[in-house]
C-alpha cells in the first residue's frame, strides 16, 4: 500500500484556488505576490524564484502562498518580519500544521483562519491531502472581521 502520498507531493508549489482568492483580494486589494510563478502570479506585481522574494523588501498588502515543503518556516519567518513594517500586512495561505514550531513561532502571532474541508488547488486533480488556514499578519482586526464575514458570505466555511 502507498502512504507516502498522503504526506508529500511531487511539488512543493500548490498554486492558490482562483475563488477563495478572488474573495480574499476583494478584502485585502494585494499590491504584491511575495512567491509565485508568472503562470499562477495573483498581482501585477510579483516575486519569482529567480528574484527570490526572501531577498526582497516586501512593502503594502502582501499575498503568500508559500512552497511548502522544507522552505514553509523561511517564508513564515520573513513574513513575519515583514508585517512589522508600518503600513505592510501579509496574508498567508498555509497548510495548516498546528505540530509545527513554524506554526507556533509565527503563524500564532498573526490572526488565523481555519478553512473547513480540503482546497483543491489549482493544476492539481484532487483536493490536497492537508488542511488549509489563512493567516493575517500585521494590520488589524477590522480587517480580519471584513475577511471573515466575505469568505462566510461566498459560502466558503471556516472554523
Amino acid at each position: 500500500m502507498k502512504t507516502q502520498v498522503h504526506f508529500s507531493s511531487d511539488s512543493f508549489e500548490w498554486a492558490t484556488p482562483v475563488a477563495l482568492f478572488d474573495v480574499i483580494n476583494g478584502v485585502c486589494g494585494f499590491e504584491l505576490d511575495v512567491c509565485a510563478t508568472p503562470e499562477n502570479a495573483k498581482c501585477a506585481k510579483y516575486y519569482t524564484i529567480a528574484n527570490n522574494g526572501l531577498l526582497q523588501p516586501w512593502d503594502g498588502m502582501c499575498w503568500m502562498n508559500p512552497p511548502y515543503g522544507r522552505t514553509i518556516a523561511d517564508w513564515l519567518s520573513k513574513a513575519f518580519q515583514e508585517s512589522r513594517k508600518p503600513g505592510t500586512v501579509v496574508v498567508c495561505l498555509v497548510p495548516a500544521r498546528t505540530d509545527t514550531a513554524w506554526w507556533h513561532r509565527y503563524c500564532m502571532c498573526g490572526n488565523i483562519l481555519y478553512l473547513r474541508g480540503r482546497l483543491k488547488f489549482g493544476g492539481h486533480k484532487n483536493s490536497a491531502p492537508f488542511p488549509s488556514a489563512v493567516v493575517q499578519l500585521g494590520g488589524n482586526m477590522a480587517l480580519w472581521s471584513r475577511l471573515q464575514q466575505q469568505l462566510t458570505a461566498q459560502g466558503m466555511p471556516c472554523g
